[in-house]
C-alpha cells in the first residue's frame, strides 16, 4: 500500500539522520582532541578552512534532532489507527439491520479513527515542515535527506485528506451514513399504519386505533440520527421522516373519504344542500387534531428531540400541511362564502363550535413558529364564522318581515315561515347553540370595542316573534273569504300556543303571552263557527209554521223549501271547507264537534217535527238530502290534512326537514366571495 511504504520511508530517514547526528558526534569528537595540536596546525588553517566549514555543516544537523524524535511516536500512531481504519471499514459493508447499535458502534469507530489520523497527521506534517525549512536553510550536498522528507510529506498529506474523501459519495463513511439513512427509512415504513376511524353510537366522538410506534424502535431511530446528526446529514433524515409520515397521514384521511373537502362555492346552491357535510367535517376535523395530528405531534417529539424543538416542530408542520389540515379550513372559508340563509347561521355555530372544542389543542399543536401559516389561516376562518354569523343573526327579523309580502296557505293552516322561524328560535335558544352563540356575539362586539349586552339574544328572539305576529295579521287580511280568515288566526294562535308549550321559546315568551295565544285561538274559533256554521240553522227555523193534525199545503211547501235551502246551503260551505285544514288534531277534532253541536241537533229536531209533511207529498227524497247521522259524518271529516298536501310543519328536528322553498324565500343576497 502507498500508505505503509509512505511510513517505511519516513522510518528510514529518521534512521538516516540518526546516523549522521552520530557521524557529527565523532568528528565533534575528534575536533575536541585537536585542540594542543592547533598551534601546530596554525600554519595549515587556510587549508582546512573549507573542510572545517563543511563539518561545521554537518554538525548543524544537531539541531533538528528534536523534531525528528517528535515524529516517530505519531508516525507509528497514524500507521496502527490506519490499519484500524481499514478494518472497520471492512466491517461496515454489512447490513446495520442485523445489530444495529453494533453498526452505530462501528461507525462512531471510525469516525474518532479519521479525527485522528486527521490531528496526528497534521502534528508530523508540522514538525516536517520545520526539517524541510531547515535542510533548505542549509545548504547540504546530498539532497536525499530533503527529497525523502518531502515524499513523507506528501504521503502524511493524502493520510490526512483521507477524512474528508471518506464523507464523499463513494467514501466508506458516507456509504456508512447511507446505510444508516436507508435503515431509518425501513425502521418507520415496517412501523407506520393507518389509524382506524370509527364514530360512537353518539356521533360525537370517534374511536381509533393504531399501534404505537415501539420504544425500542424509537430507540433505534434516535440512535440513527444521533450519528446522523453528528455527520451534519440530518437533513436527509427529516425529509424521510417528513415523506414517510405524511404519507401514512395521507392514508388515514384518504380511508375517512375527504373528497367533499374540496367543494367549490359553485357546486351548491346553499349550506342546506351540504350540511350533512358539515357535520362529517366537525367529526372529521375533530379527530384528524384530537388522535392523527396528536400521534404525529408526540412522535415528531420523541423521535426529534435531541435535535432540539425547532426540528421537531418543523416536521411536525410539514406532516399536518402534507396530509391535508389545509383542506378543512379551506371546506370551512367555502362555507363561509356561500348565500346567506338562516340554516346557513345555524352550520356556521357547528363551525364555530368544532373550532372552539379545539382551541386548546389547536393552540398546543400548531403554536409554534413552525406553524405560523396554519395560525394565520384559522383566525381567518374564526374571523370569517364570526363575522358570517352575526351577520345573519342581525338581519333574521328583517328577513322575517319581508315575508309578508308573501301570500298565505290557501287552506288556511300553519304558514311554513310560522313553523319554520318557531323551530329556527328554539333552536337556538336550545344550551349549545344559545351558549354558542351567545359567545360569538361577545367576540365580534369586543372586536368593534361595542360593549356586550346580557339578554341580547332573548330581545331579538322576543322582536323574531313580535314581526310573526305582525305577519299573521297582515296574511289574515288577504283573504277574500272572512271565515277562511278566522280559521287561518285560529289555526296559527293555537299552534303558537300549543306547540311551544314546554319549549325554550315558550319558556322564553313566558306564560301570559301563551295564554293570549290560547284566548285569541278560542275567540277566532267562536267567531269562525258564528260566521259560517252557525248561519245554517237561520234554515231550520220554524216560525211560520202551522201544524196541523192531517197537515197542510202550506207547511208542506215550507218545510221543503227550508230543507232544500239548508241542504244547498250546507252543500256550499262543506263543499268549501273540506279544501281548509286544522291540522292539529285536537283542534281539529274540536271544531268539529262544535260544528256538529251547532247543526245536528237542531236538524234532527226539524226532521222529526216534519218529516211526516214532507213524507206526505211526492218524492220526499227529492228535498231530503241528509239524515241527521251522515251530516253528522261529513262535519267529522271536514279540515283534514289530503295525502301529498303540505300544510303546517311541525319539525322534530329542524336541520334537513325544512323545504328549499322556506329557506330559499327566508335568505338575504349572497355574500361576497
Amino acid at each position: 500500500m502507498a500508505e505503509s511504504g509512505s511510513i517505511e520511508n519516513l522510518v528510514a530517514v529518521r534512521r538516516l539522520l540518526k546516523s549522521s547526528l552520530q557521524k557529527s558526534r565523532d568528528i565533534a569528537s575528534e575536533i575536541n582532541k585537536t585542540g594542543p595540536r592547533l598551534e601546530e596546525t596554525n600554519q595549515r588553517l587556510p587549508s582546512l578552512e573549507a573542510a572545517i566549514k563543511t563539518i561545521g555543516q554537518k554538525c548543524s544537523l544537531l539541531t533538528i534532532r528534536g523534531h525528528i524524535d517528535r515524529t516517530v511516536g505519531p508516525a507509528t500512531s497514524v500507521l496502527k489507527v490506519f490499519d484500524a481504519v481499514h478494518g472497520i471499514e471492512g466491517l461496515l459493508l454489512s447490513d446495520p439491520s442485523s445489530n444495529l447499535f453494533g453498526y452505530l458502534s462501528l461507525v462512531k469507530r471510525l469516525e474518532e479513527a479519521l479525527k485522528f489520523l486527521n490531528d496526528n497527521c497534521g502534528l508530523v506534517i508540522q514538525w516536517l515542515e520545520d526539517v524541510v525549512r531547515f535542510l533548505e536553510d542549509n545548504t547540504i550536498d546530498d539532497d536525499w535527506y530533503l527529497l525523502t522528507v518531502r515524499k513523507s510529506l506528501m504521503i502524511l498529506g493524502q493520510l490526512q485528506a483521507m477524512e474528508n474523501s471518506s464523507r464523499l459519495n463513494g467514501g466508506s463513511l458516507f456509504g456508512a451514513l447511507q446505510k444508516l439513512e436507508s435503515e431509518f427509512r425501513h425502521l418507520l415504513v415496517e412501523n407506520s399504519s393507518p389509524m382506524d376511524f370509527t364514530l360512537t353510537s353518539g356521533g360525537n366522538e370517534a374511536s381509533h386505533s393504531a399501534p404505537p410506534i415501539p420504544v425500542a424502535v424509537i430507540q433505534k431511530l434516535q440512535a440513527i440520527l444521533e450519528r446522523i446528526k453528528a455527520n451534519n446529514r440530518i437533513e436527509k433524515c427529516i425529509t424521510i421522516y417528513v415523506e414517510v409520515r405524511s404519507s401514512n397521514a395521507r392514508a388515514t384521511m384518504q380511508a375517512l373519504d375527504l373528497n367533499y373537502l374540496d367543494i367549490s362555492l359553485s357546486e351548491f346552491e346553499s349550506v342546506q344542500s351540504i350540511e350533512d357535510y358539515i357535520d362529517q367535517w366537525g367529526n372529521h376535523l375533530e379527530f384528524a387534531v384530537k388522535h392523527l395530528f396528536e400521534l404525529e405531534y408526540r412522535l415528531s417529539n420523541d423521535v426529534f428531540q435531541k435535535a432540539g424543538s425547532e426540528v421537531w416542530m418543523s416536521c411536525f408542520a410539514d406532516i399536518a400541511i402534507q396530509s391535508g389540515i389545509h383542506g378543512f379550513i379551506k371546506f370551512a372559508n367555502t362555507v363561509t362564502k356561500g348565500k346567506k340563509d338562516a340554516i346557513k347561521l345555524l352550520k356556521l355555530l357547528d363551525i364555530f363550535a368544532s373550532l372552539n372544542r379545539l382551541r386548546l389543542n389547536f393552540n398546543r399543536l400548531f403554536g409554534g413558529k413552525a406553524c405560523v401559516e396554519i395560525q394565520t389561516q384559522t383566525r381567518d376562518l374564526i374571523k370569517k364564522v364570526v363575522d358570517g354569523a352575526c351577520g345573519i343573526f342581525w338581519e333574521l327579523s328583517v328577513q322575517v318581515d319581508l315575508q309578508k309580502q308573501c301570500t298565505p296557505p290557501s287552506d288556511g293552516s300553519v304558514p311554513r315561515l310560522v313553523s319554520f322561524v318557531t323551530d329556527y328560535c328554539n333552536q337556538l335558544l336550545e344550551d349549545d347553540y344559545r351558549l354558542i352563540l351567545t359567545q360569538v356575539l361577545e367576540i365580534h362586539q369586543g372586536w368593534n370595542h361595542e360593549k356586550f349586552e346580557e339578554g341580547i339574544l332573548s330581545n331579538e328572539v322576543n322582536k323574531i316573534m313580535s314581526v310573526i305576529e305582525q305577519n299573521l295579521e297582515t296574511w289574515a287580511k288577504r283573504y277574500e273569504n272572512t271565515s277562511l280568515s278566522y280559521l287561518f288566526m285560529m289555526n296559527n294562535h293555537w299552534y303558537l300556543f300549543k306547540h311551544l308549550q314546554g319549549t325554550n321559546l315558550g319558556n322564553l315568551m313566558g306564560d301570559s303571552w301563551l295564554r293570549c295565544h290560547e284566548q285569541r285561538t278560542e275567540y277566532y274559533a267562536a267567531v269562525f263557527l258564528r260566521e259560517s256554521w252557525g248561519k245554517l240553522t237561520a234554515f231550520l227555523r220554524e216560525e211560520d209554521l202551522i201544524l196541523f193534525s192531517g197537515g197542510t199545503a202550506v207547511a208542506c211547501d215550507l218545510v221543503k223549501k227550508r230543507l232544500k235551502a239548508f241542504s244547498e246551503a250546507f252543500d256550499d260551505i262543506y263543499k268549501q271547507q273540506s279544501n281548509w285544514v286544522v291540522l292539529d288534531k285536537s283542534l281539529r277534532l274540536r271544531i268539529c264537534q262544535l260544528v256538529v253541536h251547532i247543526i245536528v241537533p237542531v236538524y234532527r229536531r226539524f226532521m222529526q217535527s216534519y218529516m211526516p209533511l214532507v213524507e206526505q207529498g211526492t218524492s220526499p227524497n227529492k228535498y231530503v238530502k241528509y239524515s241527521a247521522d251522515s251530516l253528522e259524518n261529513m262535519i267529522s271529516s271536514l279540515f283534514q290534512q289530503k295525502l301529498g298536501q303540505y300544510g303546517s310543519t311541525k319539525c322534530t328536528h329542524l336541520i334537513g326537514k325544512i323545504k328549499n322553498v322556506v329557506t330559499n324565500h327566508f335568505s338575504s343576497t349572497p355574500a361576497a366571495a
